[in-house]
């Protein structure tokens, strides 16, 4: 599979859709209009690729729907040469959205058939992680420890001791909290043991789990 004209433009129709509802950083709106969503996805469903809603990737899994994965993205403000740990590669979207917007991606995936896929698929489309690693989330990646920023993918019941330990002071961590529906929240760590805290509203996301599968 390809990424087509057609591709293009439909891709060029989404970041106007996710424009409208919110998203205004132009480097965000950018990278979702060059990643090509249709091959993070499995073919049943790539027709759909630029529908603003998330789809099943195996493994009962989901690749976020765009404004999701751009809202969050822009939450995190990331700038060129950012460190950042991603929890839940998934299919890798988010991950690529990152590696577009220059930043030196760090990404964990507990589950081994997702895992596997996609570190196959990001390199044969481009996209070169710092490291892509099978794990838990939950306990991040201590050895590339600190980072400036950190984006959790899946819904958190609590905010892992462990994440908030690797963040660099003046970092920042997007992470969804709550069981069935979660609360946006941006954490800025301050310093050794200060951080601040602000909700951005609700949302709906796969449970952050913990261990390997």
């Amino acid at each position: 599979m390809i990424d087509t004209p057609k591709h293009q433009g439909l891709r060029k129709q989404l970041v106007k859709l996710i424009e409208e509802k919110g998203i205004s950083s132009k480097k965000v709106l950018q990278a979702i209009s060059t990643v090509p969503r249709h091959l993070f996805m499995d073919s049943g469903f790539v027709e759909f690729a630029y529908i603003d809603k998330p789809y099943p990737i195996g493994a009962e899994q989901t690749i976020s729907q765009p404004f999701t994965v751009a809202f969050q993205t822009e939450l995190l403000e990331v700038e060129e040469g950012d460190k950042v740990l991603e929890i839940g590669t998934g299919s890798g979207y988010q991950t690529a959205v990152l590696i577009e917007l220059k930043a030196k991606v760090y990404s964990i995936e507990r589950q081994q058939e997702l895992f596997k896929k996609t570190k196959l698929r990001l390199p044969k489309l481009g996209y070169q992680a710092k490291s892509l690693v099978f794990g838990d989330g939950y306990k991040g990646l201590s050895e590339h420890a600190p980072f400036d920023k950190i984006i959790v993918t899946a819904g958190a019941p609590i905010i892992p001791k462990a994440l908030l330990s690797q963040l660099a002071i003046g970092g920042r961590m997007v992470i969804p909290v709550g069981e069935e529906i979660q609360t946006m929240m941006v954490i800025i760590r301050k310093s050794e043991t200060e951080f601040e805290k602000h909700e951005h509203g609700s949302f709906r996301f796969v449970p952050l789990l913990k261990d390997k599968n």
